[in-house]
C-alpha cells in the first residue's frame, strides 16, 4: 500500500516529472497539470500523489468542468491527468488514485465526474461510455473511450449537453 495524499507545493516538480515520463516525455500533460492548477478551476483537496518509499510515483488530478444544458450549467469533474513512473506502472498505484480520488470527489459533494480514457481501465471503477451517450464530447467523435461516472446515483438521469472542458485543455 502506498501513501496517497494530497499535493504540496515541494511536490511540482516530481509531480511534472512523472507526468512527464508517463506520457513519453512529452510536455502537454505537465503542462495541463500547471494551467488547471494556476485557474479557477482547480481543486486543491482533488490533486492527489502516490507516494512510495518517499518518492512521488504517481499523480492525479480532478478539476471543475461542467455541462452546457439547455436549461443552464450542471456542474461536472474531469479526471485528467492520471500518471504513474514507468517503473511504477502494473503495481495498482493508480487504481489506488483513482479510488481515492472518487472518494475525496464525492466527499466534497461533486456529483459527476467524466473522463477520456483507456476503455479496457477506466470501466473497473464504474466509468461507463453508456451515461456519457447523451453527453457531447468537445473533442469530436470520442466512441467508447468518452465515459462518465456518477457519484450520486441518478446524478445524470435526463441530462443531455456538451461537456465544457476548463481552457487549460485546449493546449494538450
Amino acid at each position: 500500500m502506498n501513501l496517497i495524499r494530497t499535493e504540496k507545493p515541494s511536490d511540482f516538480a516530481a509531480i511534472h516529472a512523472v507526468n512527464k515520463q508517463a506520457f513519453d516525455n512529452r510536455e502537454s500533460e505537465p503542462g495541463l497539470v500547471i494551467a488547471i492548477r494556476n485557474s479557477e478551476n482547480f481543486i486543491p483537496e482533488l490533486s492527489l500523489v502516490a507516494e512510495a518509499n518517499g518518492k512521488i510515483v504517481g499523480h492525479i488530478l480532478f478539476s471543475r468542468i461542467h455541462i452546457e444544458t439547455e436549461d443552464g450549467q450542471v456542474p461536472a469533474l474531469a479526471l485528467a491527468p492520471m500518471a504513474v513512473l514507468p517503473e511504477y506502472q502494473k503495481q495498482a498505484i493508480g487504481s489506488e488514485l483513482v479510488r481515492r480520488g472518487l472518494a475525496e470527489a464525492k466527499r466534497l459533494g461533486h456529483a459527476i465526474v467524466i473522463v477520456l480514457g483507456h476503455t479496457a481501465y477506466y470501466p473497473r471503477f464504474g466509468f461507463s461510455a453508456a451515461l456519457a451517450k447523451s453527453l457531447e464530447c468537445p473533442y469530436g467523435d470520442c466512441g467508447e473511450a468518452w465515459m462518465a461516472l456518477e457519484l450520486i446515483p441518478g446524478a445524470l438521469d435526463g441530462l443531455q449537453g456538451k461537456v465544457v472542458y476548463s481552457p487549460a485543455f485546449s493546449h494538450v
